[in-house]
């Protein structure tokens, strides 16, 4: 039986978890967007955004005993492909600050929206602790 995760200090999300921890050696992270745990927007810049949900991850990833270092498989859902371009010098710095140097399989996806106006970008991760 899988095992949501939920950190102590989260409101409780409805209709969704933000982790589960499967039986075996996985963790599967639903995807974040750039606010707070709170559910609060601090910025509309697309690195701040980025970092945020990349902080939010890592926060997940520990109530289930993981880190960046576990993180097999990564999907980045964006509005806009051109402003992740053109971000991207300033991504690289914000991801390494995060998640150090641990790189995991990765997709981006550009998308027509999200279902959070303000988010201009999602991430989930799948970690393995096998």
């Amino acid at each position: 039986m899988p095992t949501v995760l939920q950190p102590a200090n989260w409101p409780t999300p409805k209709g969704y978890a933000n982790a589960v921890k499967a039986n075996g050696p996985f963790i599967f992270v639903a995807g974040m967007v750039g606010w707070t745990p709170q559910g609060e927007w601090q910025t509309d810049d697309f690195v701040g955004q980025a970092k945020q949900a990349l902080q939010n991850i890592v926060e997940t990833l520990a109530c289930g005993g993981a880190g960046p270092e576990h993180v097999v498989r990564m999907t980045w859902y964006v509005k806009s492909k051109a402003e992740y371009l053109a971000n991207s010098r300033a991504l690289g710095s914000v991801y390494r600050e995060v998640m150090g140097r641990e790189f995991a399989a990765m997709t981006l996806v550009e998308v027509a929206d999200l279902v959070e106006d303000r988010a201009k970008l999602e991430i989930e991760v799948t970690a393995s602790l096998g």
